[in-house]
């Protein structure tokens, strides 16, 4: 077998759901008469999407660890409804707000941690009850109303666009720019990868497959940079968005609680015997993706520009389906950042692809849990082969 055939064969669920977006994305542009593709539809797709995909790279790490956490949607809101308390009725600076409503989503999800971790309950009763708890909570904070408006500085995390350079072009020029040096650091990034490989003698992609794969990625990354100028350019949430890939990428690759994670959501008494203090790690992933609910809770009501009883239902879903979708394995161990993230804009376009020829919401979410059950079964039948 060649080294390609390895690698892709390596690697075929992720390389498959970037193949299943890009069909999926071109079915709804035809579908569609053109409308999925355009500029002030790809923003929109962006912006409506941004609170699941940072649901979606919490709960990854949650699902590689063997766990799940139903309580995200109730925690956005139950956080979004303290920010709205602070920042609208309390007049509260909205840094300090946010500094707040984060703080306050990581002891959630510390409270949940602990129960978990320490005292083995399943965390599919104790998220659960997590869910109902403080749903009930947003209720009762917000007496049943909406909160709103929020100060114009808050909702441009959601709303807002970058800045244009004074280039005169037509088009936004800092993200033409901003798609450039993207696409410089991809290359250098890439050139420095083969350097280690070839140092080390790892096996590695030959030179005119690497150098293919690269302006595919590069073609792609400046095809969408070009659609976004064309309209008003890199949204904020995109570049938070970014910055959170980059983070946990990294996390989840180069460092030793990374590592760890991995190795609990293998094989948690191996992991234990060979030094890994599960309790605590699994701890820190139900902290984390408190936080990571919490901020998708401020994003949300950000951009709903109000705090209301009713948000985030049904997040959780569309959380747990991005990881499952993007390659996370039901039995844990598996799973990638980008992965859960493609996933996520998988369901995304399928939402908004599925409006815009008029299906109904009965059938949206009956497509929809079939993809779910489809993305499951598929990666059982793949461990089952494997094995």
């Amino acid at each position: 077998m060649t080294t390609a055939l390895r690698a892709l064969r390596g690697n075929f669920r992720q390389y498959g759901m970037f193949i299943a977006l890009l069909f999926i994305m071109l079915l709804f542009q035809l579908l569609s008469g053109g409308i999925l593709l355009k500029p002030l539809n790809i923003t929109n797709l962006i912006l409506q999407n941004s609170y699941i995909l940072i649901l979606a790279i919490g709960m990854l790490l949650v699902i590689i660890t063997g766990h799940i956490d139903l309580s995200v949607g109730s925690i956005a809101a139950f956080v979004g409804a303290i920010s709205a308390i602070l920042m609208v009725q309390h007049q509260m600076p909205y840094p300090a707000a946010i500094v707040i409503s984060l703080l306050i989503g990581a002891a959630v999800g510390a409270w949940q941690g602990f129960w978990v971790a320490y005292m083995r309950i399943p965390s599919f009763i104790v998220t659960l009850a997590g869910m109902l708890l403080f749903r009930g909570l947003t209720m009762l904070v917000l007496n049943g109303k909406s909160v709103a408006p929020f100060p114009n500085e808050f909702r441009s995390i959601s709303t807002g666009f970058v800045p244009d350079l004074p280039f005169g072009w037509e088009l936004h020029g800092a993200t033409i720019l901003a798609g450039i040096i993207v696409s410089i650091l991809y290359l250098f990034m890439e050139w420095r990868a083969r350097l280690v490989q070839k140092r080390y003698s790892f096996e590695q992609l030959s030179l005119p497959l690497a150098a293919a794969r690269a302006a595919g990625v590069i073609l792609i990354l400046n095809l969408f940079t070009y659609v976004l100028a064309s309209y008003k350019g890199l949204p904020n949430i995109l570049i938070l968005l970014m910055v959170l890939v980059v983070i946990y990428t990294f996390v989840m690759r180069k460092t030793v609680m990374g590592r760890h994670i991995y190795a609990l959501g293998g094989n948690e008494k191996a992991a234990r015997l060979s030094g890994v203090k599960t309790k605590k790690v699994t701890f820190w992933v139900f902290v984390n993706m408190g936080a990571m609910a919490a901020l998708a809770g401020l994003v949300f009501a950000a951009r709903l520009n109000a705090a209301t009883p009713k948000a985030g239902v049904n997040f959780e879903l569309d959380a747990i389906a991005a990881a499952f979708i993007g390659g996370a394995s039901a039995s844990g161990g598996v799973g990638t950042v980008v992965g859960a993230i493609v996933g996520g804009l998988v369901m995304g376009v399928m939402n908004n692809g599925m409006s815009l020829i008029g299906l109904g919401i009965d059938y949206q979410q009956g497509i929809k849990g079939l993809v779910l059950l489809l993305a499951v079964a598929f990666d059982l039948y793949n461990k089952n082969k494997a094995s």
